[in-house]
This record gives C-alpha cells, structure tokens and sequence, in this order.
C-alpha cells in the first residue's frame, strides 16, 4: 500500500549533525575518539595501557562524564570500541556553533558602565570559556588569558582554529574579548583570568560528548565561571549537555549559557540553556542605531537586517531600487541604485560583488521563504565595499511588486533603539518540566570584539551571554563567599523587564527576569532564588497548583513582603498569601497558589507577571502555566549515520519529551515522494533520549532518501518529521 508523505516540519537544528564516520585513509594516520565507559574509568585506563600497547590514553574522564580520550590507528581503535566496558564511541564533528551580523557596539553607553562596574573588574575570578578556542597572542586577550585544554585536539593549546587546519574560527575569542578584553578594547571583567577550552574544531564542529569533556575539565581546573555560546535543537531538560552543566554548578561553578538563535519562535530554546540551574541569557538590543528603507509613496516602512561582515548601511540620500538576477555570473547595469535580489542558490558574497562590480550602491537579499533570516558575505576573498542587508520575504516581495517593478528612489531612515528583544533570540518554555527560558537578557545585537586578527562584529546570544558571564565575574568578587545559587539569584532578582518600542512588556518565555543590571546585583539586601513561577501542566478539568518562591534575608534589618492582586481572569484563581515578614538573614519558603479551570482556557502556553512588594522595591515575578497539548516538536536532534570506525551499523538517536506509544521511519524517493520501505519501528518508548544501532543489511539499499519520522503519542495525535537521510 503506497503511504502518503505530508510534509509539516524542517528540523532547524543549531546545532548540526554531520556524519564524519568513515574509515580513515589507506595510511592510516594516529585519531582521537573519545570512548564511554560502564564502571571506574582509571581501571580500564591501566586495561587499555596493557592489553592495548599502542593506544594512548590522553585523558580520564571521571566528573561529569565516565569515559576515556584515547590515541590510535584505525583499525587498533577498532579493537578498543569491541571491549565489553565500552558503552559508545564519539567521533568528532557532530556540532556547530553560528552566530550573525551586527553594528559597531560592545561597552559605550552599556548598562555596566557604572560606579560599581569600575570598582570591581573581575581581579582574582577564574572564568572558562568552552567554545572554538581562543587567540591568545591578540593584544587585547594575552594579558588576560592563562591557560585551557583543547579537547578537540587533546592537548593544551586551545588556539582558534587555523586556515591550515580546516575552516577557521573566531567564535571563541569574540565570546572571550567580551567578557574580558583588557587592551585597546575593555571586557566587561577586563582583569579576570580567562581560560580557554576548545570543544568545536574546524568550522566550529564538535560533538556533545567533546563539550562535555570541555566542561569536565573546566571544573576540575577550578572554574569560578563557565560560558557556554552554543547550543543545539534539542528542547529537553534530560539532554546530556543539559546534564552535565547542572552536575557542574552541584560542583560549585556558575554556568551561563546562550539560549540560542532560533526565535522568534516559541519552543526554540535548546540543550544546554534547557538545564534548570543554568542562568539562560536572551538577547536585547544596545544603544544602537538601526537602518530601514521607506517607500513615501506608499508610507512604507522596510527594516534592514545587515549580514555578518557588511559595512554599515550609510546610505545619506535616495536611490533607485532595482530588481537584479544573476545571469552567467554577472548582475547587468545597476549603477547609483539598490539591488533586490532573491536568496537562493548562488552564495551571498557572490551575489554582493556581481552587485557591486555593476555598480550598485547597496543589496537587499530578501528570502525565499517565510520569514527573515540571517547569513554571511565574509568568505575569506577580497572584501565587498558597498553594504548587504536582508529582509523577511514578505517585505522583499512587497518592494518587487511596489518598488523596484517602478525602480522608485527609497530614502533610508535610522532609528534608534534600546532594549528591545532581538528577533532571533529563541524563546521557551523547556519540553517536559515547562520552565521558562531564556531567565535574562543581555546585549547580543550590536557587539564588536577581538577575532584573531583584529576585531569583528557579530550577533547572537552567544553575544549576550558572555556579558552576564562576565557580569557575574564582577558579583562574584563583590561577594566571593557565594555560591552559584545565591549569584544567579542576585542578579534574576535584580533585572529590569523589558518592553517594546509601543510599551508593551515582552512576554515571560521571550526575557525571563528582563535585562542584567549587574550594579543592582552587586548591591541587593534581598535574593529571590526561584523568582519565575512555573505551574507546569495543567492535564484535569480543574487543577491547582503551589509555588514555593524561596526568599533570602541578607540585610541586617526585617524585611516584608506583600503582592498585588492579579487582575481576575476568567478561568483562574489566585490564593496570594498575606504580608510575609523575613527577618535580617532568614530564608523563607512563600507559597503561591493557582486554581486553573482549564475548561474555561484555551489550550496552549499562558503566562504573565505577579509583582511582589518590598519597601520601595517592586519586583515582577512572570509566571507560566500549559493546558493539555501545545505546538512543541514531537521529536528532537534526530541524528542517523554510521557508527564510528563502521561499515555495516548505523546508529540513530532522537529526543522525544513525551515518549511515543509508536514511532516509525518511512523512506520516500526524493525526487517522485514515492514510499520505498520502513526501516525502523519501535513502541511504547519513554520520554528523553532514544538511541539504538541498525545493521546495514536490514536498512537496504544506498541512495538520498527523504526519511518521514512518525511520532504518535497517543490514538488521537500523531505527528510527522521529515528529514534528508543519505544510506552510503
């Protein structure tokens, strides 16, 4: 019977599979793996270093991860993967790390430019930084960094990735220079110790299990604070990644990490910033000056989006704008005009130079799908002169039809903007245990900082959270006897919520606690350790609910607390308690009770702010509840390739927050969405990670599919991922 494919959803994973499993060359050149193991991993360190003479093993794994790094030849690490002990092997080059574009922006005018943020400079805090690696010999780095471990090379020398070895990157040493620049550019904590741990390799790839390791090893070297800017597609709290940051803040380490770049959607927060100790950091807007094209005619406003490596848009006067394609390699006649063109197949930085080499003034790229996007013309050639900026395809389709069809002259506009929540930071809740995320905000949308070479600008929340991470270098030293808890709850309770350019506060699973205010902070009497309230799911008709907020005394002197009443709400009911009195170094559990008559709601997320009184102090608890089924994905970081060092066992490995009653993989011909064969049906499997090996025989003949992942979770719901899969 012939099934029918019906595509719903493209997983957008940030953090890329990518199957690098093959055989090594004929010559067979000494490789890294980095092995897990079932029992105490010292012991089967000595196994190994007798009964396999030539592996060398790099590192024992034995804090957050039980494993082994070891060195060898193919086929003698072959032998090493057959031992009863070894749970799983990881080859490199498994995840990547983004990030985008953005104006000229790190410290000027910031929010830690202040009295307190020039007392205390992060002196005598040790902060780690697990990512791409770091250019040590940068001026503005050398004196701040001492030292780190490259867990993607095995050895310690964490330097960015060179040309001569792969892809290069930079990612690190921007994440690094925000956080503690300390030369012609000043960090937020510019006499912090910086460490550097290389867990992504060329191209910003790197496995989970490396990140791990990365971590690992930043705890044990005794790191005050870790930042981690990456991330992956996978929204669960049980993620190994999510795991590993919340055993390593058990440990006594603060671990900021980015919530990743995949908004505006709801449900886009992904592992590691899933971790519920972790302090998650979203992105806002700095002082910053954004440009648009306005159409008078039309009254029509257009928003710019730069690529990663334009030059400012700077356009002082009107232009014609002009509808180009690339035909054989070139963009025809467009002297003194803005060129539209289509994303699509050919790169941007090619596009961009046909532009300018016809004499344009500046490209729009609008998108060929729905929605905006964010990309790069830095490629490594010689540079484009003339600026590149992207629109959504709604916009670019608007200008086609409007604009450029007439080539009317658009004039550019610039507005100034702060602290607004950036587009493409991901939003929450967390899949099963539905807490908020991001739990802060941070500058990401406007940053310069060190690159290997110079400086660069970029966006993203891997920008933002290095600002908190530094932010929390200077806590941290106003107040060294603290602990991860007590940090990240002076500065959630200390944030300012934000709202947008019309005064409407962005919602809960948009900014958490609201912007970093590191001064306040530094200076609070008060700590809210859990101050975003999440009521879970709601699944009963009707349902109640306690929260039980946690209030820390740290004044010398009483301290009440009241709230206000809520404004009623059809379908909830409120039981606030009375005046709470804390008295001078008390900790106190305030419980907070919801009734939800789910009958009387929508189903779907709900959420909203409770403000809580103290003094002089109004605080703005945001607060989130689920009634019965939601749009979140079904299944997560699916991955399907070659078991390492393997010709004839895939493995595969998927997240589902809810489990499934069925789950099933379809093969379809790419090209005629014909069904060919089902190669994997499983039932009744649990919530969290699924994971199994496959032998080649059983899943057929090589070739690109287009694989069809079906979830049904119950009789009622079922639902459908579809996905490329290549069978070598």
């Amino acid at each position: 019977m012939v099934k029918h494919f019906t595509y719903l959803l493209i997983l957008s994973i940030f953090l890329t599979f990518i199957s690098s499993s093959k055989p090594l060359a004929a010559t067979e050149e000494a490789e890294s793996l980095i092995v897990e193991v079932e029992g105490d991993p010292h012991q089967y360190k000595e196994y190994i270093e007798k009964y396999h003479p030539f592996i060398e093993v790099l590192q024992v794994y034995d804090t957050l991860f039980t494993g082994l790094a070891v060195r060898g030849k193919t086929h003698q690490l072959q032998k090493v993967e057959t031992e009863k002990f070894v749970r799983k092997s990881y080859p490199v080059q498994t995840y990547q790390v983004t990030a985008e574009s953005s104006v000229d922006f790190l410290k000027k005018g910031s929010f830690f430019d202040s009295e307190a943020g020039s007392k205390y400079t992060g002196k005598g805090i040790k902060i780690g930084v697990i990512d791409t690696g770091i250019d040590y010999t940068h001026p503005d780095l050398a004196a701040s960094y001492k030292g780190g471990f490259d867990v993607v090379d095995l050895d310690d020398d964490p330097m960015e990735t060179k040309e001569e070895q792969g892809m290069p990157t930079l990612h690190g040493s921007h994440v690094a220079g925000i956080i503690a620049a300390n030369g012609q550019m000043s960090g937020v904590a510019p006499d912090a110790e910086l460490y550097g741990y290389r867990a992504l390799g060329p191209g910003g790839m790197g496995t989970s299990v490396q990140v791990i390791a990365a971590l690992e090893r930043a705890v044990k070297d005794g790191m005050d604070v870790i930042n981690m800017s990456l991330g992956s597609s996978v929204n669960g709290p049980d993620w190994p990644t999510s795991a590993a940051v919340n055993r390593a803040i058990e440990k006594g380490v603060s671990v900021v990490v980015a919530n990743g770049n995949e908004g505006p959607e709801n449900w886009t927060v992904g592992s590691p910033a899933t971790a519920d100790k972790a302090i998650s950091v979203g992105a806002s807007t700095p002082p910053m000056t954004s440009p648009s094209l306005y159409d008078q005619l039309h009254d029509k406003k257009i928003d710019l989006g730069l690529l990663m490596g334009s030059v400012p848009w700077e356009l002082d006067k009107k232009y014609p704008i002009v509808h180009r394609r690339m035909e054989s390699g070139d963009i025809e006649d467009a002297r003194g005009s803005i060129v539209l063109t289509e994303r699509g197949t050919v790169p941007f930085a090619e596009k961009a130079r046909a532009a300018e080499k016809a004499g344009a003034e500046a490209v729009v790229i609008y998108n060929n799908e729905k929605g905006s996007f964010q990309g790069s013309i830095d490629d490594g050639r010689e540079p484009i002169h003339i600026p590149v900026a992207a629109v959504s395809k709604a916009d670019g389709q608007w200008l086609l039809r409007n604009a450029a069809s007439r080539e009317s002259w658009l004039e550019t506009n610039y507005e100034k903007q702060q602290d607004l929540m950036a587009a493409f930071s991901s939003r929450g809740p967390v899949t099963v245990n539905w807490e908020i995320k991001p739990e802060i905000v941070a500058p990401g949308a406007a940053i310069k900082s060190t690159v290997p070479g110079g400086y660069q600008e970029l966006q993203g929340t891997s920008m933002a959270a290095p600002h908190v991470a530094g932010g929390l270098a200077l806590v941290k030293q106003a107040h060294p006897d603290w602990s991860p808890e007590q940090l990240k709850g002076a500065l959630l309770t200390t944030a300012l919520p934000v709202s947008d350019e019309r005064g409407n506060r962005y919602e809960p699973i948009e900014q958490g606690m609201g912007r970093m205010r590191i001064d306040a902070a530094i200076n609070t009497d008060i700590l809210l350790y859990n101050p975003l309230l999440s009521y879970g799911k709601i699944t009963d008709r009707k349902q109640t609910a306690t929260y039980d907020l946690e209030v820390e005394n740290i004044s010398d002197k009483p301290q009440e607390f009241r709230f206000d009443l809520p404004k009623q709400q059809r379908g909830l009911r409120w039981e606030l308690p009375a005046p709470v009195k804390v008295g001078p170094g008390e900790k106190k559990i305030i419980p907070i009770k919801l009734t939800v008559t789910s009958s009387l709601l929508e189903d779907g997320i709900h959420q909203g702010w409770l403000k809580l009184h103290r003094e002089k102090e109004t605080y703005s608890l945001p607060y989130l509840f689920l009634i019965k089924e939601a749009a979140y994905p079904k299944a997560m970081g699916i991955e399907f390739a070659l078991k390492a060092f393997s010709d004839d066992q895939y493995q595969y490995r998927m997240y589902l927050p809810e489990g499934a009653e069925e789950l099933t993989i379809d093969l379809y011909n790419p090209a005629t969405l014909r069904f060919d064969r089902t190669i994997l049906e499983l039932k009744d499997q649990p919530s969290g990670l699924v994971e199994g090996v496959m032998d080649k025989r059983k899943i057929g003949k090589q070739g690109q599919y287009l694989a069809n992942i079906i979830i049904r979770t119950d009789k009622d719901h079922q639902y459908n991922y579809p996905t490329t899969l290549q069978i070598e």
